[in-house]
This record gives structure tokens, C-alpha cells and sequence, in this order.
């Protein structure tokens, strides 16, 4: 999603691949901060919006976030921006990453790796979003047996942000989600943390 932390995709993308194939969707906002060619080839095509509606010519076709929501185990959204949060948890969706979230089989897991400004980190809004995704991944299609979320959370860390605030907010490290990503994918838990 569209934030300052998008630089660090193609590193976070190099990771995952380590363990995982790995599809990238970015959104419009996002693509004023990757540079494609940084990116490794094994995450080629980059998904756009645009990319939802190539494929697309006549009932029957392929729909791509169908398409992708089926090809997925995980979906690991980072950054996760504010703007994308407050989509997601209100059933937005205006772009390829947001259909796909609300398409999106909550028996498998959600992560998210927030970044945003400290100010918005500690909105009532955050708290609140949040608290829906959890809610939604705990619900588990109507299995209601489960006491486990499928939606985790990869918490931003406090540093000195892009715009000069010093705070939390700060999207964490692309080890440090990769790490998580690997331990929720392999099975070692699927809980929030």
C-alpha cells in the first residue's frame, strides 16, 4: 500500500522467497515508491490495478483477485498504510489489493505490517480497524470452535519517521516480518502478535 515504506519491498520480497512464492500486488500510491527494476524477477508481473481488467474480456474469463485469493496461503499485506486499513476493515473495494482482501478466505492467515505517521499509529481509528480485522479473522467462516485469529498483526516499531516525527509507526523490518510470515505459513502458530 501507498507509503514511505514501500522502499523496502523489493528487500522484503527477496526474503519471502526464500521460503515461499511470492505474487506482488501494489497499489497506485505505492508505485510512486518501488522501483520496479529493484525488484527480483521471480515477482514479475507487478499486479496493479490495471492488471485486474487485461485479463478480463467476457464472463468466463479469469477474475484476477479471485484468481489470486484462490492461489494464496497467506496474504501478507506491507506496508499497510492507513488509508488501506480503514478500506479493509470497512469492506472497501476500490483496487486490486482491496478486492482481494474482501474476497479473501479468513480460514487462511491475513498479516499486515503497519506504517504510518505516530499520530495516525495512535488514532482511535488504528485501534478500531484493527480491532475489526481481528474480529474477522477470528469469526473463521462460521467456525465458531476457533479461538485463534487468522489475522496477524507485524506491530511497527519507534524510530525516527520519513517526516522527521519521532515515534511508533515505523513499518518493521523486512526480516522481522519475513520471520513471522514464515512461522505463520509453516504453521509454528497462526495467532495475533
Amino acid at each position: 500500500a501507498g507509503s514511505v515504506a514501500s522502499i523496502k519491498v523489493a528487500a522484503l520480497c527477496r526474503l519471502l522467497l526464500d521460503f515461499a512464492d511470492v505474487k506482488l500486488i501494489v497499489t497506485t500510491s505505492a508505485r510512486h515508491f518501488i522501483n520496479e527494476a529493484d525488484l527480483p524477477p521471480e515477482v514479475k508481473p507487478v499486479f496493479g490495478d490495471e492488471a485486474e481488467w487485461r485479463q478480463w474480456r467476457a464472463v468466463g474469463d479469469p477474475v484476477l483477485h479471485i484468481e489470486l485469493r484462490r492461489w494464496a496461503d497467506i496474504l501478507l499485506v506491507a506496508p499497510l498504510s492507513a488509508n488501506t486499513l480503514a478500506k479493509m476493515a470497512n469492506g472497501m473495494a476500490d483496487n486490486l489489493l482491496t478486492c482481494v482482501v474482501r474476497a479473501w478466505d479468513f480460514t487462511k492467515p491475513l498479516m499486515v505490517a503497519p506504517a504510518m505517521n505516530t499520530a495516525m499509529w495512535v488514532s482511535p481509528f488504528t485501534s478500531r480497524h484493527l480491532d475489526t480485522l481481528t474480529q474477522l479473522g477470528s469469526c473463521n467462516c462460521g467456525n465458531s470452535n476457533s479461538s485463534s485469529s487468522s489475522f496477524v498483526i507485524v506491530a511497527p516499531v519507534s524510530k525516527r519517521l520519513a517526516c522527521g516525527d519521532e515515534g511508533t509507526g515505523a513499518m518493521a523490518a523486512p526480516e522481522d516480518i519475513a520471520a513471522r510470515c514464515r512461522q505463520v505459513l509453516l504453521g509454528a502458530d497462526g495467532g495475533a502478535g
